[in-house]
């Protein structure tokens, strides 16, 4: 009995993640989220058993060594002890019947919060601009923090350089044709792709615009367990960070 009630909590936690999540993801929402006692292996034995499956991760890659230019401060170092210390941005895009749209996305590396976005029709400064503003206005960073990107037009553009600049941080810039120098961002992207963008075909920009916002503000940013901040969400790692006291 005590099987089958389990399996039922399963099935509903696998829908409420919109049937990505595997035995791992549904463990962590058993066990940090309903506060129940059950082992990972039971939960794999009894997904199996159901025919419930998450969707497969990305292929694992050997990382390459390249070599950083002067203007990388981070030297794929992302690990941050508190928010708003590293930021790291990119670009990704993605077909509908009506064409292309693309989305600049800012994470911050402490939470893995996407804390700013934006979505447009072309991949031009503008595009990353607005996003990098989002995240300026969300956050009120304080002076010092870096934002991290590749060596695109873009980024390396007058308009984004001096937005950083006129904020208060500092940019810094990857090895040229290296994506591992950025390889925390590539894994958010390489989830969006698997999560949303590849389970469907999208009939317009603005159908394309809405899931993407819908993934990262409801699901990605507040509800995704990430296995990185102990199958918490972004949002919730920093709650709890918020919430431990300062010692004297």
């Amino acid at each position: 009995m005590r099987r089958l009630w389990l399996t039922g909590l399963i099935n509903e936690v696998h829908v409420a993640s919109r049937q990505t999540y595997g035995s791992r993801r549904v463990h962590a929402e058993l066990t940090i989220g309903m506060k129940l006692q059950v082992s990972e292996r039971l939960v794999a034995v009894l997904m199996s058993k159901a025919g419930i499956r998450g969707l497969p991760g990305p292929a694992k890659v050997k990382r390459l060594h390249g070599i950083a230019t002067a203007d990388d401060l981070v030297h794929r170092k992302f690990h941050r002890l508190s928010p708003n210390e590293l930021w790291i941005t990119d670009i990704t895009e993605h077909p509908t019947r009506e064409g292309k749209i693309y989305c600049c996305a800012v994470m911050d590396t402490f939470s893995r919060k996407i804390v700013g976005w934006s979505i447009d029709n072309a991949q031009d400064s503008g595009l990353v601009v607005n996003a990098l503003d989002m995240a300026i206005k969300n956050r009120q960073p304080p002076g010092g923090g870096i934002v991290h990107a590749d060596h695109g037009v873009q980024f390396t553009s007058w308009a984004f350089t001096n937005k950083i600049r006129s904020s208060g941080l500092m940019p810094s810039f990857g090895t040229i044709g290296d994506c591992y120098d950025n390889a925390m961002m590539e894994s958010f992207w390489s989830s969006m792709q698997i999560e949303l963008l590849n389970r469907k075909k999208w009939r317009t920009r603005l159908d394309l615009a809405n899931a993407i916002f819908d993934y990262i503000e409801i699901f990605y940013n507040r509800q995704r367990r990430h296995s990185q901040l102990q199958y918490l969400s972004p949002v919730e790692h920093e709650l709890r960070f918020s919430q431990i006291p300062i010692s004297a």
